[in-house]
């Protein structure tokens, strides 16, 4: 017998575990809001399914036979375990519950989201959180992610979304160094000054800027280049040259005055530049884990709110 056989009998499986449980037709009828009769006929037809009396009835009375007996432990668990199934959804409805895998590129990850991770798992003490900090156009179906940030211009097909943030890149450089070397007033000045670039790939070194109509790509050097903006920003920090960040990680720095701004009325084009995303595959049953961690994040990064946890009170 193929597995989905016996799925047209469920409901007769259930209709006797009720008469067996209950010990009469019209009680079984009541509990499951049908008449007696109707119950009697799916009974019926379960021992014709499977070919043998589960009820020895008499004009006073009805008892259980052996194979009764056996049927009704099996239909019993049938209806516990689908009482259970309900009771799934229910708890998981009620209350953000479980493992939430997020995955967001390394500097987001770090300066932006890991802080208000830690604000959520206060205020969600049933709510896990596995934050994976990986530069890689991660795909959450095949490598298993619920939610993905991706910084991009536009986001990819066959995922739903919801924008967190705008995203860009400053040229920022030490007070020491642009007192040194000076302050570069156009784009076409950069060649001249020692610059901190990406290095991944071959073409990371020439930079291209915009204001208005204007557009100036230009070759940088320097002395370092590194891919990660933790690195750079501590590289521009000791004096090495105008490094370009993303805005959300040197915000402290330019507010303690270890950085300035570098021809801050240009906007710098590039990868790793447009609006963050927060991403999921399109599923009108989204976990309420999943909606709780991607409402508090909306919700904070939202134009009108500080994605600065909150200080603490002293």
């Amino acid at each position: 017998m193929g597995i989905n056989a016996p799925l047209h009998l469920l409901s007769e499986m259930v209709a006797f575990a009720q008469v067996a449980e209950r010990g009469s037709f019209s009680a079984a009828a009541r509990a499951l809001g049908m008449t007696p009769s109707a119950v009697s006929r799916q009974v019926a037809r379960l021992e014709e399914a499977l070919g043998v009396r589960l009820l020895a009835r008499t004009t006073r009375q009805q008892r259980l036979t052996e194979a009764g007996r056996e049927a009704f432990a099996h239909c019993a668990e049938l209806v516990a375990a689908a009482q259970a199934t309900l009771q799934v959804g229910q708890r998981f409805a009620a209350t953000p519950a479980g493992v939430v895998r997020l995955s967001a590129p390394k500097a987001l990850a770090l300066h932006v989201l890991h802080p208000l991770v830690l604000e959520l798992l206060a205020a969600q003490p049933g709510l896990e959180v596995h934050l994976v900090a990986d530069d890689r156009d991660i795909d959450p179906v095949r490598e298993e992610v619920d939610l993905v940030v991706r910084i991009t211009r536009q986001p990819p097909e066959g995922l739903a979304g919801r924008p967190l943030m705008p995203v860009r890149h400053l040229l920022c450089a030490a007070p020491a160094y642009l007192a040194a070397a000076g302050v570069p007033a156009h784009p076409q000045d950069l060649p001249g000054h020692s610059c901190l670039w990406l290095g991944e790939h071959p073409r990371d070194h020439h930079w291209r800027l915009r204001r208005g109509d204007d557009q100036v790509e230009v070759a940088v050097h320097g002395r370092y280049a590194v891919n990660h903006s933790g690195a750079r920003l501590d590289a521009a920090r000791r004096g090495l040259g105008i490094a370009c960040l993303p805005d959300f990680s040197v915000r402290a720095a330019l507010a303690a005055g270890e950085l300035q701004p570098v021809l801050d009325d240009w906007e710098f084009l590039g990868p790793y530049s447009g609006q963050a995303w927060l991403l999921y595959p399109p599923d009108r049953h989204l976990p309420p884990k999943c909606r709780t961690v991607i409402d508090h994040l909306a919700a904070r990064l939202s134009p009108t709110s500080d994605p600065r946890p909150p200080m603490p009170t002293p």
